[in-house]
């Protein structure tokens, strides 16, 4: 009986489990290309964030399966925040 929840539990936790997905935005450029991936010869979706301007990534995506936006995770020249001292009581 033990054996056999054994084998069970180990086969769920083994469909279960999933891979990880990486990072998709690199935060030092302000401009993202989203590329399709699909149709005849399959491939998948990626994103290539080394653009520095939308001009720049919309020629290189013209004629492609892509779209162009602003990255969501850009830090840009900002300096990292401050943390404020909370009062310990």
């Amino acid at each position: 009986m033990r054996t056999s929840f054994g084998i069970i539990l180990a086969i769920g936790m083994w469909l279960a489990a999933s891979p990880a997905d990486a990072q998709k935005y690199d935060p030092w450029y302000p401009v993202c290309m989203h590329r399709y991936g699909g149709g005849f010869r399959g491939g998948a979706d990626y994103f290539d964030c080394s653009f520095t301007s939308l001009p720049q990534c919309r020629a290189t995506a013209s004629g492609l399966p892509a779209t162009c936006d602003l990255n969501p995770y850009y830090v840009g020249d900002q300096p990292p925040p401050r943390k404020r001292n909370k009062p310990a009581y």
